[in-house]
């Protein structure tokens, strides 16, 4: 069910939002297990645009909610809130510490 919720915001959000000054991703979807809530966890590039972007998903999210239910007609359709995902900043982080020991090797 994540998978598919990952997969229909993210063609909403291609379809029906203009982010041309950003590129948005949203990388997972965590559902509890009764369907009442969802997280979409968003990634922004460039980076500091995020708690713009979110704040805007956020406040279209009954749209998106309303879309959803008439492409996958089914009920209950889980109350969605975007949060920005962390995993990518911590991984670009450690990505970014590999490669400076990498470098101080040579």
């Amino acid at each position: 069910m994540n998978s598919l919720l990952e997969h229909e915001i993210s063609k909403i959000l291609l379809r029906d939002f203009d982010f041309s000054d950003a590129m948005v991703t949203v990388t997972r979807v965590e559902a509890t297990a009764n369907l009442i809530d969802a997280k979409a966890y968003i990634s922004v590039l460039p980076e500091v645009k995020t708690d713009k972007i979110i704040q805007v998903l956020n406040r279209g999210v009954f749209s998106i909610q309303q879309k959803i239910n008439r492409m996958l007609n089914m009920r209950p359709i889980p109350k969605i809130r975007f949060v920005k995902d962390e995993k990518i900043a911590e991984a670009a982080k450690i990505e970014g510490l590999l490669e400076k020991l990498k470098e101080s090797q040579k």
